[in-house]
């Protein structure tokens, strides 16, 4: 199933634990243009890193790569998407996948499958999820999600969900960070003010789930590799980059 698809890579230089993260370099490159080159791989129209920074702009302009300079009074990166949009005009209907500039490990695949997911569930926005076992589950930094049976999100949550009372659970889904959704809904997104979930678990996609909105799950066809927001978190994927 073809469907028409933009994608826009939010980055930022001022990362807490990793300061200029996606201009760090990976054998040879900044991490920005691995992440841009995997996601060209996919079936988008176009790929996009939106920022704030001049660095990180002239980066990607320097390898042949389109980059929209955007607001640094954003404070998520589906506003600083929301704000590409409007410079290029794009409808309502528009669909737009977010991907992080910290994921280039991220495989082409699951990029143009929740652009897909989005486009047939008839929900505001689509996202994928792998399984995952217990111990992985009980940790903060991956974040957990449940669905019902027809794959639409109930919660997320950095906690481990579901409790597993009697013991013996094996269907922990660990979220993947990319989404699909319509420039119409980011418009009304951006507008809704912060929930008190989101706030606490400091997951953005909660203020969809607290305002109605429905959140599309499914389990992505390949799994990818580990997204960077350290400096061990950098070592490991340059080490499992060199192996490819």
């Amino acid at each position: 199933m073809s469907v028409d698809f933009h994608i826009v890579i939010p980055a930022r230089y001022a990362s807490t634990r990793l300061p200029g993260k996606p201009l760090r370099l990976i054998h040879g490159k900044p991490m920005i243009q691995w992440v841009y080159e995997a996601a060209s791989k996919s079936d988008a129209r176009e790929v996009i890193v939106a920022t704030d920074d001049q660095r990180i702009f002239d980066a990607v302009r320097e390898f042949g790569g389109q980059a929209s300079m955007t607001s640094s009074q954003h404070q998520t990166g589906s506003d600083r998407i929301l704000e590409v949009a409007e410079q290029r005009n794009w409808d309502d209907q528009t669909i737009v996948v977010n991907l992080q500039g910290d994921e280039p490990l991220i495989p082409a695949a699951n990029l143009t499958q929740v652009a897909q997911n989005l486009d047939s569930s008839l929900c505001d926005m689509a996202t994928l999820y792998k399984n995952i076992d217990e111990i992985e589950a009980r940790n903060p930094d991956l974040v957990k999600l449940v669905h019902n049976s027809q794959g639409r999100a109930l919660y997320f949550s950095r906690s481990i969900i579901p409790f597993d009372r009697d013991g013996g659970y094996q269907g922990y889904c660990g979220h993947i960070g990319i989404y699909a959704y319509r420039v119409s809904f980011l418009s009304s997104f951006s507008q809704l003010p912060n929930c008190e979930l989101e706030v606490t678990e400091k997951l953005e996609q909660l203020r969809a789930l607290w305002n109605g909105y429905r959140i599309h799950t499914e389990l992505a066809v390949e799994l990818p590799g580990p997204g960077v927001d350290t400096e061990e978190d950098l070592e490991t994927v340059t080490q499992l980059m060199g192996q490819q």
